[in-house]
């Protein structure tokens, strides 16, 4: 084993040692611990343990060890050096003898223990005699910290009216001394202030509960703990903590209310939810304990009620049902408060609720009058006279001196009165035959006034039902166009028909239909009650003629079930119509119309052309403003062109007419176009109708004619691009086709051909049947 590790194992050693001497020394007058045991070696240090006490001091060195190595003859011939922590400044050697001093105060607190390294060295050669070595200084503690209480102040809490030992909570205090050493820093707990509900374990600093504590009396404590360390004896240093205990509440009471007896009073006015007054039961508790529920008990509890106010723990009373001074004028009632949350160990200590009585007086009102039913429905037939009586409604006054009641209808001022009421007795009579097909209910609001205090009103309803009497005939649910083809046969359906009564009948309604007296010699049509509410009308006969008979008018008796029944005539018109296969009832309803005007089939014919001669100019305009569209055939720079139509209906004097419209009276004179010579009117007819079918978008006429009003408009810089189209539907004697009409004509029907009316179409075969077939008896 070398030097090194043994000096390290007898340091070792030094720390586990159990006992300790003391060397007096006489110049400072100071205690210097050391080992008396020296550990020799054949050739080695020679050394004694070292240690040094805290806050020792000295006007001179304090010695505290001696280094010496076994190979010094004590002739100075070795030197001894001290290396590490503290050499030279705190630690000083003494080089001749290896004695070892503390040149200042030492505190262990801020450094335990100094390792230092020894060396001894020949003076002559400067060679070390004996190798480095490795050693410790200690600093020995001394009792020169007081106890500390870091985590204070300290607040605690525990619940009321707990055992005594109950733990509250626990303080500790630290001490800096060192704890290993002496009884510097071995803490002994006391209380200064908390007797005697409180006491505070010596050693831990756990306080406990010495005695059972009411919150209601003294809901906060504060405690005063000492440490002391020393373990308490004479010259020990101490430290006090205030520790703040509150007491937590628990509910170990019960509400009281603080009065045994409450008046109150209601006016018997007062609507229900009206608040009657408060009761409130006090509780020495807090928070959730405090809580309470109230309710009512008894038979009243229908005619009041309570809630509680959980903010100030009050109980509400409310009216629930509305009372009546006549009819009761005082209640007493029963109100108990209840603890919400109860604590099952103190259930033996009592009920945790109370109870109070509660009387409330009914006060007297001026009441309006009271109707002996908010609604009432009544009963009349319509068409009764005026007068009739309707119903009563009745009301009276309900307080003690049951005032006289004065009755009235409020009326509408935008509708009819019908009904009329007796102010004394509430009788209610019409004013006028009531018509249930116009109203078959009516509703009317009828007050009732007190007359001795005329501000006290009340309304009801009353709601009258006409009932209804067979006052109205069937008829006809709509006009029916009705058509019969010349070629029909006889039993042929040509319609079928229906009723509809405006009265209400309650086994619902059945109609009858048949021919009426004045028709039932006519054997044209014959009329099939259907026993369904329906009826079919039917051919008498095969064959008819339009040119021998155009309508024919049926009148049909339509009987109702109703008590007594009524019957009205309702007449059905029947048109003749020209029929190949079936009926074409446009071209039908058309020629009734132009019979019913009574055109003849000239005029018809003049009016189809000219309707023709419309559709063409129509054609034309739309096909020229589709080209305008495609290709603008003016410049951009140039003003916007217009166009102007201009329609007649009826016959003028022909193109003289438009010499205030047409745009030519603004041009040139040369440009005008000539008139044409007249030609006859069948002939006119029979071009135009040609010329309208071959008419198109792509017509060579009408480009024709665009293209002179855009060469007359281009040519000459003084007109402005303005076009004038006019269109007319009857030409004049000024136009170049001359007149279509037949009025002022020099020619008659027998001078003229109408074999170009065959080309027409079959919609006009049979017109040409008549003309082709008059010319022919005409020759």
């Amino acid at each position: 084993m070398n030097f090194s590790a043994f000096l390290r194992l007898m340091v070792i050693l030094v720390q586990l040692w159990p006992c300790s001497l003391s060397l007096q020394n006489s110049s400072a007058q100071n205690t210097v611990q050391s080992f008396t045991a020296v550990r020799r070696v054949k050739r080695g240090w020679l050394w004694e343990p070292l240690f040094v006490t805290e806050e020792q001091n000295s006007l001179d060195h304090l010695y505290i060890g001696q280094l010496k190595s076994d190979l010094d003859k004590q002739d100075g011939n070795l030197k001894y050096i001290l290396i590490g922590e503290g050499a030279g400044n705190i630690f000083y050697i003494n080089e001749y003898n290896g004695k070892i001093y503390v040149t200042q105060k030492l505190d262990r607190e801020k450094k335990p223990f100094y390792t230092l390294r020894a060396q001894a060295i020949n003076r002559s050669t400067q060679l070390p005699v004996e190798p480095e070595s490795e050693f410790i200084i200690k600093v020995r503690d001394v009792n020169d910290n007081a106890p500390q209480f870091l985590n204070g102040p300290y607040v605690a809490s525990v619940p009321e009216m707990s055992p005594e030992g109950t733990s509250v909570t626990q303080v500790t205090a630290t001490d800096a001394d060192d704890p290993s050493y002496g009884n510097s820093a071995r803490l002994l707990y006391s209380l200064v202030q908390g007797q005697p509900y409180f006491s505070v374990e010596p050693k831990t600093g756990v306080i406990r509960m010495a005695s059972q504590m009411d919150r209601e009396t003294k809901d906060q404590y504060l405690v005063i703990i000492q440490a002391k360390d020393m373990v308490g004896q004479p010259g020990a240093f101490s430290a006090t903590a205030t520790v703040t205990i509150n007491l937590s509440d628990i509910n170990d009471n019960p509400p009281k209310f603080q009065q045994r007896l409450y008046y109150m009073s209601v006016s018997e006015e007062a609507p229900v939810g009206t608040t009657v007054g408060k009761v409130f039961a006090e509780d020495s508790d807090i928070g959730d304990n405090a809580a309470m529920d109230y309710f009512i008990e008894g038979d009243n509890s229908d005619v009041f009620d309570i809630i509680t106010n959980n903010e100030t723990q009050e109980g509400i009373i409310l009216l629930k049902k509305r009372v009546d001074y006549e009819s009761k004028r005082r209640y007493s009632i029963q109100a108990k408060a209840v603890n919400r949350y109860i604590d099952e160990q103190f259930l033996k200590e009592g009920p945790f609720e109370d109870t109070t009585i509660v009387k409330i007086n009914v006060e007297d009102a001026d009441e309006p009058p009271v109707f002996t039913s908010e609604n009432y429905v009544m009963e009349t037939a319509e068409g009764e006279m005026s007068g009739s009586l309707v119903g009563v409604v009745t009301a009276r006054d309900p307080d003690y001196d049951d005032s006289p009641v004065r009755y009235s209808i409020v009326h509408s001022t935008h509708l009819k009165r019908l009904f009329s009421i007796n102010e004394h007795n509430g009788t209610i009579i019409t004013t006028e035959p009531l018509d249930r097909e116009i109203a078959s209910w009516h509703n009317i609001t009828v007050t009732a006034t007190e007359t001795r205090n005329p501000e006290k009103i009340s309304e009801a309803n009353v709601y009258v039902q006409v009932l209804d009497v067979n006052d109205n005939a069937p008829e006809f649910p709509k006009n029916y166009e009705t058509f019969v083809c010349e070629n029909a046969i006889s039993g042929q359906l040509i319609q079928s028909i229906s009723a509809v009564d405006r009265d209400d009948s309650a086994e619902g309604h059945h109609f009858y239909f048949s021919m009426a007296q004045e028709a039932t010699n006519s054997s044209h049509f014959t009329v099939k009650d259907n026993q369904d509410n329906t009826a079919g009308i039917f051919t008498g006969k095969s064959g008819f003629r339009r040119k021998e008979q155009f309508f024919f008018y049926l009148p049909i008796l339509i009987q109702d079930n109703g008590t007594p029944p009524l019957t009205s005539t309702n007449t059905l018109t029947v048109t003749v119509c020209d029929c190949d296969t079936e009926v074409n009832t446009f071209y039908c309803r058309y020629e009734a119309f132009m019979y019913s005007l009574g055109l003849s089939t000239e005029a018809l014919v003049a009016v189809l052309a000219c309707i023709l001669i419309f559709l063409v100019f129509f054609l034309a305009i739309v096909t020229i403003r589709q080209q305008k569209k495609k290709k603008p055939p003016f410049s951009e720079k140039m003003e916007e062109f217009r166009e102007n139509i201009v329609s007649y209906d009826d016959e003028g004097g022909g193109e003289e007419d438009t010499e205030a419209f047409d745009i030519s009276a603004l041009r040139t004179r040369t440009v005008m176009r000539t008139h044409k010579p007249r030609k006859k009117v069948a002939s006119e007819i029979q071009s135009l109708y040609r010329q309208s079918l071959q008419v198109g978008p792509d017509s060579a006429i009408f480009r024709q004619f665009i293209s002179e009003k855009l060469e007359e408009a281009n040519t000459d810089p003084r007109v402005p691009p303005y076009d004038s189209l006019q269109t007319y539907a009857f030409e004049g004697t000024g136009s170049l086709a001359g007149s279509l009409s037949s009025l002022g004509s020099n020619t008659s029907d027998m001078d003229q051909s109408y074999d170009y009316l065959a080309d027409w179409g079959p919609h006009f075969k049979q017109l040409a049947g008549m003309y082709t077939s008059h010319r022919s008896v005409a020759d």
